[in-house]
């Protein structure tokens, strides 16, 4: 009787063992796909945006706005900017920032990064006449230096391993309500 119980015990451990074997290989997640609310709100913690140029220019960016262009694969970004030049400028400017983006995948900060940001537009209210020219180049110049490569979302360590195993984002697809990251498998 004592074997029997024993063997039945070993039988069930053993079925136990392999069922949670088999679950953690079918949990296994093959892409991760994140809603435009869930980035809008990834994005907002990452502001304000405060960088100072070439010694000359106090640029803040705020409140952020994300929206999702699945037809051209890219995101959509507008900000509340505010330039400040004390030695050009009687008053901080302030005006409307947007541009748009691919994206790309960053291994050392584990973050969906923005990937050749273009301006599309740059409005300054009150701006000097003299002054718009190298404005807007300031504004291609932030677009392309600073914001290249800004963090849009950071997956979390444990979203990236799998059975204890370091895995990687592949395929970054922008759709019409979100933005979908392919996983690939170790």
């Amino acid at each position: 009787m004592i074997r029997t119980s024993r063997r039945r015990w070993l039988a069930a451990a053993a079925a136990a063992t392999l069922a949670v074997g088999l679950a953690a290989c079918g949990a296994f997640r093959s892409e991760y796909t994140f809603s435009q609310s869930q980035l809008q709100a990834a994005l907002e913690r990452k502001f304000p945006f405060n960088k100072r140029y070439m010694e000359l220019f106090d640029i803040q960016l705020t409140n952020p706005q994300l929206t999702l262009d699945s037809v051209r694969n890219r995101v959509n970004v507008q900000f509340d900017a505010t330039i400040d030049n004390k030695l050009f400028f009687s008053q901080a400017l302030t005006g409307r920032f947007a541009l748009d983006s691919g994206l790309r995948y960053d291994e050392p900060t584990r973050s969906v990064v923005l990937q050749d940001p273009e301006v599309k537009r740059f409005d300054v209210q009150g701006m000097p006449a003299q002054f718009s020219r190298q404005l807007n180049a300031l504004g291609g110049i932030l677009a392309e230096q600073l914001l290249q490569g800004y963090p849009l979302y950071t997956f979390r360590e444990d979203q990236l391993r799998i059975a204890g195993t370091h895995v990687e984002p592949g395929t970054i697809t922008v759709l019409p309500d979100g933005i979908n990251v392919k996983i690939n498998r170790p």
